[in-house]
């Protein structure tokens, strides 16, 4: 996070009031900060983070639970130690956009952000890096070979390469072409590339990439509990069955877990915490048992069945809270490579 909070990478915080004693991570440690500071105190903080950040930090702040006096008081201690042995502040670019955007007007820091990044908008290509591979290529394949070769070569490699991969065969050969026999790049020629990213294209961006409905849809179904998925699924079946069989199989749930590599399951595994876990697979199938403690050792497979029957009677919820869990932390696996996760339909397989 680009704040001075105290979310520093591999450390955790360990304190004890009493018997009480809890591991906060470096985003809940934030979320604790903000927690303490409140609204009026907090608020230029929580206008100082970008949308992801926000996002991190909400959800680790709802799961948070009680905060102890010691807690708190080691945190601040904590918070207070590192700005004054690191510095307190961090300037840079995107921070001072988001400041200047506080108090003067869009058109204005716009000029003002012109001038501080130059006439050859260095920023341009890093937001560019983040356009989705088939906006880009929509985008780009109405333009002249020349002006899609300089835009791929300013982009990263692997993000150039997802976009060069959707357009027309003849096109991406003329541009490969193009981008062998390309050698330093005019300043005249780069800023008129950018000027026209810029208005025709990053302007409209908000406008060509908003989300499919569907996908939305099928993310909020994920999150349902299994008796109100089911209700609204039903309901939804017999007003536009259409719609409803395309979320269904846009949506990946805790039966998707089973069709995931040994290496993949394993990985995962090692991530959930055998509480956790016990919970999840209480209300399990058994073919979902006989998957998850195939790729347990003996011993790992015996201790999660007796941490299974000392659970005792379970509520539903809870069940499907610790199923919603393992689900959303393999999609961050998978996210970050460290798994793939599919679906199957027949003869085709979806990645995601």
């Amino acid at each position: 996070m680009n704040q001075q909070l105290p979310t520093t990478a591999g450390r955790q915080l360990e304190v004890s009031d009493g018997a009480d004693q809890r591991d906060l991570s470096g985003t809940e440690r934030a979320a604790v900060l903000l927690l303490a500071l409140g609204e009026e105190h907090g608020r230029t903080i929580w206008q100082g983070l970008d949308e992801i950040e926000v996002r991190q930090v909400s959800q680790a702040m709802a799961r948070l639970g009680p905060v102890t006096p010691a807690m708190l008081e080691e945190l601040f201690v904590d918070f207070v130690r590192k700005l004054s042995t690191r510095g307190s502040l961090n300037g840079n670019v995107d921070v001072t956009e988001r400041l200047l955007s506080s108090f003067l007007s869009p058109d204005r820091v716009a000029h003002i952000m012109e001038e501080i990044r130059g006439p050859a908008g260095r920023n341009m290509w890093e937001k560019l890096s983040n356009v989705q591979e088939n906006v880009l290529a929509n985008y780009l394949k109405n333009e002249y070979p020349q002006t899609i070769a300089v835009v791929l070569s300013k982009i990263q490699p692997d993000h150039a390469a997802r976009v060069l991969s959707l357009l027309q065969d003849e096109l991406s050969m003329e541009v490969i072409n193009r981008m062998l026999r390309m050698e330093s790049i005019q300043k005249d020629i780069l800023e008129k590339v950018e000027q026209t990213l810029r208005v025709e294209f990053m302007s409209n961006l908000s406008q060509t990439s908003r989300r499919d409905s569907h996908e939305m849809m099928a993310d909020i179904f994920n999150n349902f509990d299994r008796q109100t998925e089911a209700r609204f699924m039903a309901s939804l079946e017999e007003q536009n069955r259409e719609s409803a069989e395309r979320i269904r199989n846009l949506m990946f749930t805790f039966e998707d877990l089973l069709k995931l590599d040994n290496a993949s399951c394993q990985t995962l595994l090692r991530h959930i915490e055998k509480d956790r876990l016990a919970l999840a697979l209480k209300g399990a199938s058994e073919q979902a048992m006989e998957f998850f403690t195939a790729n347990m050792s003996a011993r790992a497979s015996k201790m999660l069945m007796e941490d299974m029957e000392n659970l005792g009677p379970v509520r539903l919820r809870d069940v499907d809270e610790a199923q919603s869990h393992m689900v959303a932390t393999c999609k961050d696996l998978a996210a970050s490579g460290e798994i793939m996760i599919s679906k199957k339909k027949g003869d085709d397989e979806l990645v995601y």
